[in-house]
Parts: C-alpha cells; structure tokens; sequence
C-alpha cells in the first residue's frame, strides 16, 4: 500500500524520478541526492512500511538479501574500502523519511562520514535479565 504524501513511495513508485541502480516487483535502489559518500545508496521497498517496527519479516530478510547482492556490486565497481549499512528507527535515532530504508554507504579512507559513538560499559547482571525479557518476547 502506498502512502500518498511519502516521497519514498513517490520513489518507489517512479512518480519522482531517481538514479536508479536495480528494481524488481518489491524494491527500489536508487543514488541518494545528498550522499554521506560516492556510491551511497537506499534500498526502498515499494510497500509503506513507516519503520522496523512495521515492516514483514520476510520483506525485510529479501531486502537485506537484496543489500548483500547491492553491497558487492558497490565494492567491485569503487573499490571501496569498507561499508557501512545504515537503518534509523525513529527521529531520536535519525529517522527522517518515515518510510522504511537501508542506507548502503562506501567507506574509503580519508572520508568524512561519521557512523561512531563511544563504547559504555555494561553491566553483566543487568544484561542477563534483558537477554531473558527481550528473548521471551521475540
């Protein structure tokens, strides 16, 4: 289902026009206009889904199957020496089209992008009983 005020269904749906690298029935991936690096790309699928929270598992497992097939083409074509894969969940985490997408950004040496935070400390009690929580709702 299409939502009617969502730029990335207007992607998706080729009503916006894009540099689109691959399609199929399900997916779009296009060259992001404000690129973090060369060759940073998004996978869209063409259904609305407003976040993770929201999107099938088995869309999500063909779009990330999808993402390896893109990645390695990435690598082979800019020789670039790294990849990050980005997905925000969310405005606190970033989120600012509010329709499900991966981010493919190249990394090469001497970039700019920034994907870093600094690492705490856990507390090993605390993440026996999250493990326990969290497992037992999946």
């Amino acid at each position: 289902m299409k939502k009617d005020d969502c730029i990335f269904c207007k992607i998706a749906g080729g009503e916006i026009p894009s540099t689109t690298i691959y399609e199929n029935e399900e997916f779009r991936v296009f060259f992001d206009i404000n690129p973090a690096s060369k060759g940073h790309c998004l996978i869209v699928p063409k259904e609305h889904y407003s976040n993770i929270f929201e999107i099938d598992p088995e869309v999500a497992g063909r779009l990330f199957s999808l993402a390896c097939a893109v990645a390695k083409g990435l690598k082979q074509v800019l020789d670039c020496e790294g990849m990050n894969i980005v997905q925000n969940n969310g405005e606190i985490a970033g989120q600012t089209v509010f329709h499900f997408h991966l981010h493919l950004v190249p990394r090469y040496t001497g970039d700019t992008v920034n994907v870093k935070w600094v690492p705490g400390e856990a507390d090993m009690d605390e993440l026996a009983e999250l493990a326990k929580k969290v497992g037992a709702n999946i």
